[in-house]
């Protein structure tokens, strides 16, 4: 559920007008944007032009018949955000919040909100992604990878904002966080007094007669689209418990998503929508200038005007809205496959919003150049964290996490390798002295590799360290701890369910497992013994005391 949208302003800079769209017309375009497409994706598309509106469902395979329809219900994903900020502008209306509000006022008493030297988290710094707040919550336990969100639970949503120092002022810095759109999400539906997706409907879906919308209870005659990985599999749904499905937790067809938009270009077909009408417009109005934003709508420029977007993605999904309120002119575009790591929906969204932006195209199985494979070959850092090796399989690559299984790696006409087993893309970059390097992207993130060319730091031996400074069983979350411990002369730890992994010292209380990304930082109370721990690994930290 990460944006895209950041990169649109490159694009809408230099465009000009678009002129109305037809069925026939939108189809032969998708046509040319997704035919034979290495995914095998599926699209379910709209143009909405005044009055008028165009449709299409497509696939990649051309078929005359699209897995997808006018009845197929579809993972927005983080374009569910501008809905929860619908129902915010609604409470805003209603003098039951303000966008000035701190956070913590919308929180159950007692809730462990961070603050920066006495500036708190306000309401529109949530809504601007400006809380200062990590992408995720560090107590989110992911029992299964295919469905990460399943097992998060409000106690443990709350109780993250008490393992959190913010690093600077909220309002200072954009930076995308999917743990403030859960707790605005919560915040908003215990505002209300009504459970999520009852508030959303009632508020939103049926006075837009969004009949087919929904989060968790599936409207008569709507059937939900199987999602896909970038390799053509079905993988499973997402669920987003509760109150928290406001970041990114709706469903909706095609035709839903029209209304949607058509709302928000001031157009609604059904009595009584006035109220509603009246919050999404006054969502759309600028709210921060740290990265262009309404309440959680990006803002980018099309041609001196003000365009707003927001794309969306699940595991198996991807979804792009994007409006012109000066041209009266709305783009949905429904995907049935993870593309985010491909760059998104954005290019084709974007043409069909102005013709003058270059639409894309899809991207075909390719044979990788030999001399690129031969540069890419070696032992791999993402970022400071996982170590990976590349190695040549005939034509192309495999690559080999730490501790992961072997995947083997495909290689399309974009000059991209990917994973032919899960969604990533990996970007070749070439230096000027004809060196190779490359960028990792997955889930929403680019991380830079560096090539492996010095030892890893030597193991002190337990001998040189006092495990008894350190050994013990520090809990990081509910039902899951770190013990530490010392094997075969050197300290190592194990968590709860996985093996046992050694430890090596990198300064003063601090001991690293670099072939997994994972650093402990271990703290001292007042009595200068270790009370605690900190274990850091892909951006993310958890804190546990000492058992």
């Amino acid at each position: 559920m990460l944006p895209n949208a950041l990169t649109f302003a490159a694009m809408l800079a230099v465009s000009g007008g678009a002129s109305a769209m037809t069925d026939a017309g939108l189809a032969g375009i998708v046509d040319q944007r997704l035919t034979g497409d290495r995914t095998g994706a599926c699209f379910a598309v709209a143009v909405v032009d005044g009055d008028t509106v165009a449709r299409t469902y497509r696939c990649a395979d051309g078929t005359a018949t699209p897995r997808v329809g006018a009845d197929s219900a579809f993972e927005i994903g983080s374009v569910s955000k501008t809905m929860t900020a619908a129902l915010l502008a609604q409470l805003i209306a209603d003098g039951q919040a303000s966008l000035d509000d701190p956070l913590s006022a919308s929180l159950p008493a007692g809730t462990p909100v961070p603050d920066f030297e006495g500036q708190p988290i306000l309401l529109r710094h949530v809504v601007t992604h400006t809380s200062g707040l990590p992408a995720l919550p560090a107590r989110m336990q992911v029992a299964d990878a295919a469905d990460p969100y399943a097992a998060l639970t409000p106690e443990a949503l709350l109780a993250s904002l008490g393992d959190v120092t913010l690093a600077r002022a909220p309002g200072a810095q954009f930076e995308y966080s999917n743990f403030a759109s859960m707790l605005l999400s919560y915040a908003v539906a215990q505002r209300a007094g009504q459970p999520f997706e009852a508030l959303i409907d009632a508020r939103l879906f049926s006075p837009l007669g969004m009949q087919g919308a929904y989060i968790a209870q599936r409207p008569d005659g709507v059937r939900a689209a199987a999602g896909h990985l970038p390799n053509g599999s079905e993988t499973p749904p997402w669920t987003i418990p509760g109150d928290m499905a406001g970041v990114g937790g709706v469903r909706a067809t095609l035709d839903d998503m029209v209304l949607y938009v058509q709302a928000q270009l001031g157009h609604a077909d059904v009595a009584d929508a006035a109220p509603v009408l009246a919050a999404l417009q006054a969502s759309q109005q600028p709210v921060s200038q740290q990265s262009p934003m309404a309440m959680h709508w990006m803002i980018v420029p099309l041609a001196g005007r003000s365009v707003l977007m927001h794309e969306g993605g699940t595991g198996g999904f991807s979804s792009l809205v994007g409006f012109d309120p000066a041209q009266k002119r709305g783009v949905v575009i429904l995907s049935d496959t993870a593309l985010t790591a491909l760059g998104g929906l954005g290019s084709l969204g974007v043409h069909l919003l102005d013709p003058s932006v270059p639409l894309g195209k899809p991207r075909k199985l390719a044979t990788p150049p030999a001399a690129l494979v031969d540069g890419l070959v070696g032992t791999w850092r993402l970022g400071t964290g996982l170590q990976i090796e590349l190695a040549r399989k005939d034509d192309t690559l495999t690559i080999h996490p730490a501790g992961q299984p072997v995947f083997e790696l495909g290689y399309d006409d974009a000059g991209d390798f990917f994973p032919v087993q899960f969604d990533a893309l990996l970007s070749p970059k070439r230096a000027a002295d004809g060196s190779y390097s490359f960028v990792w992207h997955q889930g929403g993130g680019a991380i830079p590799a560096t090539r492996v060319t010095d030892t890893a730091p030597a193991a002190v031996p337990v001998a040189d360290v006092s495990v008894d400074d350190y050994a013990g069983s520090y809990t990081l979350m509910p039902g899951f701890a770190l013990k530490v411990d010392a094997a075969d002369g050197r300290l190592r730890a194990q968590a709860t369910g996985q093996g046992a992994f050694a430890l090596d010292a990198t300064g003063a209380d601090t001991f690293a497992a670099p072939a997994f990304g994972i650093e402990l930082r271990f703290r001292r109370g007042a009595d200068g013994d270790v009370d605690a721990l900190e274990l850091h690994q892909g951006g993310q930290v958890l804190r546990g005391p000492r058992g």
